[in-house]
C-alpha cells in the first residue's frame, strides 16, 4: 500500500508542480485556489495557520500578506523555518491552553484570517475518525471565536459525514457568508471539504 501511494504521489500533477515551483506541498494549491475564488487573504493581514507543517499553506499566506503582514504557523511537528522575518512558528498542540497562550502573545490577541488544513490522527474506524475530525474542527472554531477580528475570514478542512451539515450550521450566524467547497487540487476520492467563512461577526450572535 505504501509503495503504491508513493507511485501515485509522484504521478500527481500538483505534486510535480509543487516540486517545480518550490512549494513545500501540493496542498499549497488548495489554498491558492480557495483564495483566488473567495479573496480570503489580503496584504497586511495577520494570518494564523493551524496544523501548518510542512508549511505549504503558510508559504502561500506569506506571499499574500507581504512584508506588512504576519503569519503564525502551529503544528505538533517541526516546521522548517522560512527566511521571511514576519513568520513565526510554534511547535505544539494548538488544542492545548499553553499553546493558545503563545498564539495570543504573537498575534496580540487578534488575527484577520485563520486557516487550517489540519486532520486528526486516523484509526481506520470510520465512526471514530469522524468524531475526531468533528472535535478538531470545533476546537478551531473556538479559537476563531477568540481571535478573529470583525470581518475576518476562516478556512478549515472538514470531512464529509453525518455531522458535516451540523458543522456548517453551527457557524452560519458567525459570518456574513459561509461556503462549503472542494478546490480542484483536492483529490476527488478524498472526503475532505473546506468550510470558508467570510466576514466574521463580533459580538452577540443569533442563537445557533
Amino acid at each position: 500500500m505504501g509503495s503504491k501511494w508513493q507511485v501515485e504521489k509522484k504521478k500527481d500533477p500538483y505534486y510535480k508542480r509543487a516540486k517545480s515551483e518550490e512549494y513545500r506541498s501540493r496542498a499549497s494549491y488548495k489554498l491558492k485556489q480557495l483564495d483566488k475564488k473567495y479573496k480570503i487573504i489580503k496584504e497586511g493581514d495577520t494570518v494564523l495557520d493551524l496544523g501548518a507543517a510542512p508549511g505549504g499553506w503558510s508559504q502561500v499566506a506569506l506571499e499574500k500578506v507581504g512584508e506588512e503582514g504576519i503569519v503564525v504557523g502551529v503544528d505538533l511537528n517541526r516546521i522548517k523555518p522560512f527566511h521571511e522575518a514576519n513568520y513565526y512558528g510554534i511547535r505544539g498542540d494548538f488544542t492545548k491552553e499553553i499553546v493558545q497562550e503563545k498564539i495570543m502573545e504573537l498575534t496580540n490577541g487578534k488575527v484577520k484570517v485563520l486557516i487550517s488544513d489540519a486532520a486528526p490522527s486516523l484509526t481506520g474506524v470510520k465512526d471514530l475518525d469522524q468524531l475526531r475530525s468533528v472535535d478538531l474542527v470545533e476546537t478551531v472554531f473556538k479559537i476563531a471565536d477568540n481571535l478573529l477580528e470583525t470581518e475576518g475570514n476562516l478556512v478549515i478542512k472538514a470531512f464529509q459525514g453525518s455531522e458535516y451539515k451540523n458543522l456548517l450550521d453551527s457557524i452560519k450566524y458567525d459570518f456574513r457568508k459561509v461556503k462549503s467547497t472542494k478546490p480542484p487540487s483536492s483529490r476527488q476520492k478524498s472526503k475532505e471539504m473546506y468550510i470558508v467563512g467570510l466576514g466574521y461577526r463580533k459580538g452577540p450572535k443569533k442563537k445557533k
